[in-house]
């Protein structure tokens, strides 16, 4: 599989619209819908923010929850299950020094799809040998 694992960090400059990084929003338009995945764990952190957004701000974590709904629907089909080889690459992973969980487990879904992981955290998972793109810098 040829493509790229999307991170969060990404899809919440993108809700950002016209406020958006330009090169990211730039990258974004060079890349085809096509070859752009999303990991489960994504939605779940993406979940968690509205979430935590609904006890202080009611009105607008309906509009992120709604926002939401829309994104999984226009990647219905490419966002990508955890599953045992991503659970035992992340494993290894994290052996000499240990790695954030959901960041090691994302780089390891990266890795198990052969995909390039389109992220600003590239400190996050220098070490993990995963092909990284910053869409951030121009």
């Amino acid at each position: 599989m040829n493509g790229y694992l999307v991170d969060t960090n990404v899809l919440s400059e993108l809700r950002k619209g016209s406020r958006a990084n330009p090169s990211m929003s730039a990258w974004l338009e060079e890349v085809k819908d096509e070859t752009l995945f999303l990991s489960v764990l994504t939605i779940g952190e993406l979940r968690f923010g509205v979430e935590n957004l609904r006890i202080r701000d009611p009105k607008q974590s309906a509009a992120l929850d709604k926002w939401l709904d829309n994104l999984q629907e226009r990647f219905s089909g490419c966002i990508l299950d955890l599953t045992k080889p991503i659970a035992e690459r992340w494993g290894r992973l994290r052996v000499p020094q240990p790695i954030a969980v959901i960041d090691g487990l994302i780089a390891a879904t990266a890795l198990e799809h052969s995909l390039t992981l389109a992220t600003r955290n590239v400190q996050h998972v220098l070490r993990t040998g995963v092909k990284f793109v910053n869409p951030f810098l121009p």
